[in-house]
């Protein structure tokens, strides 16, 4: 009988051993990653500010407000899965204000792809107007779009998650996640609801602007064709980072059905999905502007190397000084 306890407390111990050691290799590889991005994000929207071509460019203004989305997004998040994964509780409150910024950035970051892809579609399309259109005034007020739209599903789920908790729980100590705010099955029905009536929004405008530059590149001529077919592969690489980031949005409902399964389960899901649905689409910006834009690039390049690639210049004196 005392052998088959010792038996099993072994058992036991090696698997608490490798479970921690599973979790503790993901958790330093999350860490590495975010590092990575983070310093890219950073160096980009230090380039940004560099130049008054970029900071008076309504393309590289969204940009950057990607940019500045993605990082604090990321920061969040980062900061809220290792909490979770290691069961560190924090009251209440501060957990609910977390969630709820996270949620208000992580819907500004679709949605300035859309008036991404609308810059494009004014650029290509109406080539005449796109100064007019693209002033300080028309990008303060798109800003201002983007910022109030993407704050609304944040407080329906805010107000909704205030009506239903209970005073005991606001001051007891939980472990941080998202679904902190989904009490009940009507919450969760309730943000799938949203975020799928945003998705089949941001979706529409999306296929009605590569529509749309589709067209004008069939009838552009050579010189514009170029220019023309870039705008179109650029909207398409939006419309395959709309779809990772509202993805997104159905991660706790597949994650909460997992987690009444297996618990190693669970923990490899939402490690998943923390890589494919959080960090794989913020990558895709720096690609799409930072590295494939040839003015942007030489620019962060140039700073990249503490202004030693001296190859740049001509182009600092030129084109973007």
């Amino acid at each position: 009988m005392e052998k088959n306890t010792t038996h099993n407390t072994s058992i036991t111990n090696n698997a608490g051993q490798l479970f921690s050691k599973t979790v503790n290799e993901k958790i330093l590889l999350v860490q590495v990653l975010v590092g990575i991005f983070l310093y890219v994000n950073c160096l980009m929207i230090f380039t940004f500010f560099q130049k008054e071509a970029f900071r008076s460019d309504t393309r590289y203004i969204l940009f950057a407000q990607t940019l500045f989305l993605d990082s604090t997004l990321m920061v969040m998040t980062d900061l809220a899965s290792v909490g979770a994964f290691y069961q560190y509780p924090i009251p209440c409150i501060p957990c609910v204000i977390l969630c709820v910024l996270m949620d208000w950035i992580s819907n500004g970051t679709p949605l300035t792809l859309v008036a991404m892809c609308l810059e494009r579609y004014v650029a290509v399309c109406m080539p005449l107007r796109h100064a007019n259109i693209s002033n300080p005034r028309s990008r303060l007020v798109g800003l201002l779009l983007v910022w109030s739209l993407s704050s609304i599903p944040s407080f329906i789920e805010f107000f909704a998650f205030v009506a239903s908790a209970s005073s005991s729980f606001w001051a007891s100590a939980i472990i941080c996640s998202l679904n902190v705010l989904n009490i009940h099955s009507w919450h969760t029905n309730l943000r799938t609801a949203v975020s799928q009536v945003y998705f089949l929004a941001m979706s529409a405008v999306i296929v009605f602007t590569y529509v749309k530059i589709m067209g004008a590149a069939r009838v552009a001529s050579s010189e514009n064709k170029k220019s023309t077919t870039k705008s179109v592969r650029t909207v398409i690489l939006h419309a395959f980072q709309l779809f990772l980031c509202t993805f997104q949005f159905w991660c706790p409902l597949i994650e909460s059905a997992v987690f009444e399964i297996d618990i190693m389960l669970f923990i490899n899901v939402r490690y998943s999905d923390f890589i494919l649905f959080i960090i794989a689409p913020r990558c895709l910006s720096p690609l799409i502007y930072g590295l494939r834009d040839e003015k942007f690039f030489l620019v962060m390049k140039y700073y990249a190397f503490w202004g030693i690639n001296k190859k740049t210049s001509p182009f600092f004196s030129s084109s973007v000084s």
